[in-house]
């Protein structure tokens, strides 16, 4: 149940982004753009880890398709994202975001050519870290010059 006091993502990632951009640039100089960008991108992915698992503790019954979906009010406050759903069940979410707040306030801040690693890579290890048995296929994003993003979230099938 949404919780209108509480911070949606987009806030959180724009609060994030301005601790991490001065510490991006002295990492540029110091290291190179190729190494300050592997380091932030593995920082990110733990910490889209983490944050999967801590939300999943808050389940208690237990992660799955249906339960990611109802989060989904959190990414999309704030008029973040404009998203089209596709197919919305207990085995698979698909949808297509046609609008994303997202890349627009990482392009204004100066951190286009990071903003893949601030928040697009977060969406599959956060799935790894909230429900391990549901994977997430993606194969464009608006971030990165896409026409849309297709999130594609299913149920991994058991091996028989």
């Amino acid at each position: 149940m949404s919780d209108n006091n509480e911070l949606g993502i987009l806030a959180r990632r724009k609060i994030e982004a301005e601790i991490i951009k001065p510490i991006y640039e002295i990492l540029v100089r110091e290291i190179g753009k190729a190494r300050a960008q592997a380091v932030i991108g593995e920082a990110i992915e733990q910490a889209a880890i983490d944050a999967g698992k801590e939300f999943a503790r808050k389940e208690p019954n237990g992660t799955d398709v249906k339960s990611f979906i109802a989060l989904q009010y959190l990414w999309e406050k704030d008029n973040a994202l404009d998203v089209k759903v596709i197919d919305a069940d207990d085995k698979q979410y698909n949808y297509n975001v046609t609008r994303c707040r997202y890349a627009e306030m990482y392009h204004e801040m100066g951190l286009g050519e990071i903003g893949h690693l601030l928040s697009c890579a977060r969406d599959e290890k956060f799935i790894v870290g909230y429900a391990p048995d549901v994977e997430l296929t993606r194969t464009t994003t608006i971030m990165q010059g896409g026409a849309c993003c297709d999130f594609r979230y299913r149920t991994k099938k058991e091996d028989v």
